[in-house]
């Protein structure tokens, strides 16, 4: 079952304001023309604005509780324009609060309680079951995401190992360029076959030209 922690606040200000009218909860018959504190300039535009600040009020009870007006005027507070001036903090009506409480414990929807140095408005059952109706009405679950699982990270190597590895890598690099370096074996020439006479050979005489003899033809 949603909580009130579940969703969005303002929607579930907005729709325990209309369960609230439906309830027949009277507004005061200064609501019309009142302000809701010194640091507002006009009343509100909403007609219906009582029955979203008891819806407010009560989700603070819920919250925080116990609290009591004091601590509720300051969050209802706010900042005035005060024109040239520096702008002045000022807390919400204590009137309104006042009164919207009181409605609310009437209808049994929060009551009082002193704990210990605490003292204030707590909300009952009555006032945890409505909300959380309304809550688990609005609720709508998020659709479920796969999370595709991360890959595994390389194992990182010691720090010893990788400046071994550093100062090798050099030398292997330094013996693939001195081979690229070396010239390529030029294509094979075509060899000129020589005959080479033997040396037991005995070696020819020169002619001998005697004088005053011809050669017979």
């Amino acid at each position: 079952m949603a909580t009130i922690y579940d969703i969005d606040p303002n929607e579930l200000i907005e729709k325990a304001g209309l369960e609230f009218k439906k309830l027949g909860i009277k507004k005061p018959s200064w609501s019309d023309f009142v302000k809701t504190g010194r640091h507002k300039e006009r009343p509100p535009a909403n007609t219906d604005w009582w029955y979203f600040r008891l819806a407010a009020i009560l989700r603070s009870v819920y919250k925080l509780g116990p609290i009591g007006v004091s601590k509720l005027r300051t969050k209802y507070g706010g900042r005035k324009n005060r024109g040239h001036k520096p702008d002045k903090v000022f807390r919400g009506s204590g009137s309104i609060i006042r009164k919207a409480l009181q409605q609310l414990e009437e209808n049994g929807f929060v009551k009082k309680i002193e704990k210990d140095v605490h003292k204030g408005r707590i909300i009952t059952p009555k006032g945890t079951s409505f909300l959380d109706k309304i809550a688990s009405q609005i609720y709508k679950p998020r659709p479920k995401v796969k999370i595709e699982a991360a890959p595994k990270k390389q194992e990182k190597k010691p720090k010893k190992q990788v400046i071994k590895e550093q100062k090798k890598e050099p030398a292997k690099q330094e013996a693939k360029e001195v081979v690229k370096k070396q010239p390529q074996e030029p294509a094979k020439q075509e060899t000129k076959e020589v005959v080479k006479k033997p040396d037991n050979l005995p070696k020819e005489k020169p002619e001998q030209q005697v004088e005053g003899v011809k050669k017979e033809e």
